[in-house]
Order: C-alpha cells, then sequence, then structure tokens
C-alpha cells in the first residue's frame, strides 16, 4: 500500500508518500508545494492544487491522510488554513482515494508516543522510522508522519475487517 500524507499549510503544505508492506515502513519521497504570499488567495489555492496534482500523479498513491486543523485565536487566519486543508483533502479525493483525518496530537502520540512532541522529536522518530530518509524541511516530516500514522490505522483497520470476514465465514460453515 502506498500512502500519501499531508500537512496541509497556505504558505507550505507538507506532502510524504512512504510504501507500506506488512508492518514495514519505506519512505518513497517527500516535499513542500508553497505558495507566494503575496498572490491573491484564489491563486495561492490553484497553485497548492496544481502541485499536490503533481504529487498525485507522479507517485500514485492508494489512500491518503490529511492532518485535522484547529482553531486558534486569528478567526481569518483558521478560515485560510481551512481553505488549504480543503484542497489538501480535494486533491486525493477526486483521484478516488480515500482521505483518513487524524488529529495533531493522534499523529504525535502514533510516531512519538506522546501526544504533546515537539516538531523536533517528531523529525527525529519520522527518520529513525524511516532509514534513509533525507527530510527537506519540518512541514514534510509532520506529512510523513500523518502517512506513518495513517498506515498504522489503516493496518489495525485492516486486521478489524479481515477478522470480521473470518468470523462470518466460519459461522457460515
Amino acid at each position: 500500500m502506498r500512502v500519501l500524507g499531508i500537512d496541509p499549510g497556505l504558505r507550505n503544505l507538507g506532502w510524504g508518500v512512504i510504501d507500506v508492506t506488512g508492518v514495514r515502513l519505506s519512505h518513497v519521497a517527500n516535499g513542500v508545494c508553497t505558495s507566494d504570499g503575496k498572490a491573491v488567495l484564489a491563486d495561492r489555492l490553484l497553485s497548492l492544487h496544481d502541485q499536490l496534482t503533481d504529487v498525485l500523479q507522479r507517485y500514485a498513491p492508494d489512500t491518503a491522510a490529511v492532518e485535522q486543523t484547529f482553531v486558534n485565536k486569528d478567526g481569518a487566519g483558521t478560515l485560510k488554513l481551512g481553505q488549504a486543508r480543503g484542497i489538501a483533502m480535494l486533491v486525493p479525493a477526486q483521484a478516488g482515494l480515500f482521505v483518513g483525518e487524524y488529529s495533531a496530537n493522534k499523529v504525535k502520540k502514533s510516531v512519538v508516543g506522546v501526544g504533546h512532541a515537539d516538531k523536533q522529536q517528531v523529525a527525529h522518530m519520522v527518520t529513525m522510522l524511516l532509514p534513509g530518509c533525507v527530510l527537506t524541511g519540518p512541514d514534510a516530516a509532520d506529512a510523513l508522519a500523518i502517512a506513518i500514522c495513517h498506515a498504522h490505522h489503516a493496518h489495525s483497520t485492516n486486521h478489524l475487517e479481515n477478522a470480521v470476514k473470518r468470523a462470518d465465514r466460519q459461522g457460515a460453515a
């Protein structure tokens, strides 16, 4: 399974792609889509859309995951971040992918073991979990962490679905 993790942002939208084989994770690629802070909002969103679409076409993930946003003190900033998050969810959905959503605390807990880890701890654990990975920046590290979190949760979900299917088959026999 190939997983695309996306860390939404209007200025810097991080992305990371990993391959999952059983419980084994391997790094494929990571990067950051950027938008010009001086451009009008519609042009910035279009730029992020085009860049993220290119990532999907280049790496052909099977599933995607996006970090949930939190409401901060700046309402206008929260709305703009929400619009960038909309692009982060729209592009994989347009490609027919399932898009998982995870809180920042859940991502950190999945990767570091604690929900209130700082960015440096997350980046360090990402490089430990994905040997040979060279991070292109903190937003890309966060995106890879989101992909790892999704891989862990999708793996657990698949185990549950398979167990239910086995139980149904046994019950029918």
